[in-house]
């Protein structure tokens, strides 16, 4: 036979040598993930991924070496699996930071925006302002603010009208720069 025309020999795979590769290489395969991984369940299924991978594309593959092939395979998928960790907890870690520094800055607005709030309540007439309070702290309906304090559910109507057209004007300036900048916030993190 002459040295130019040596064929490489193709491996096929089919059940029963699929099977014989598994039972021949499937303890080295997981020693090796479990060494790179430090995980038993994890280098399980490197391992259980290779060996399908290597089922799904038995018809194209040309093995020449499987144990080379396997072997590499695991080293590869448990490199990738190292790798695709390290980014998911560089990102958990990024998120949790950004969502802690968001939730200070919502938590300040939130006392920015009541502040303002109370101050414009406080600034309403003593009637509007108990009809107001009654309303929206004690989360009466307006029969019974109006039994309450002895006026029509007309004047309740009225009183909780005026006091909402008052807060909006009041907090139209102020709401209109942090609410967008809020919106914008919670869009990109959320």
């Amino acid at each position: 036979m002459n040295a130019l025309n040596t064929s490489v020999h193709k491996i096929e795979i089919n059940k029963r040598r699929f099977e014989e590769l598994f039972q021949l290489y499937w303890k080295r395969m997981y020693s090796f993930a479990l060494k790179s991984l430090g995980d038993e369940d994890d280098a399980k299924e490197i391992v259980q991924e290779v060996f399908k991978s290597l089922w799904e594309r038995r018809q194209h593959l040309q093995l020449q070496d499987a144990e080379r092939y396997l072997l590499r395979s695991v080293k590869l998928k448990s490199l990738e699996f190292l790798r695709n960790k390290g980014n998911k907890e560089r990102h958990h870690d990024l998120i949790s930071n950004s969502k802690s520094e968001l939730y200070e800055d919502n938590n300040l607005y939130y006392k920015e925006l009541k502040n303002h709030l109370d101050n414009a309540v406080d600034s309403f007439p003593t009637q509007c302002k108990n009809v107001y309070k009654l309303s929206r702290d004690e989360g009466l309906t307006n029969k019974e603010i109006a039994n309450n304090l002895l006026i029509s559910e007309r004047a309740v109507e009225y009183h909780i009208s005026r006091a909402l057209a008052v807060i909006k004007i009041r907090l139209k300036k102020y709401c209109n720069i942090n609410i967008a900048r809020f919106l914008l916030i919670s869009f990109l993190y959320f």
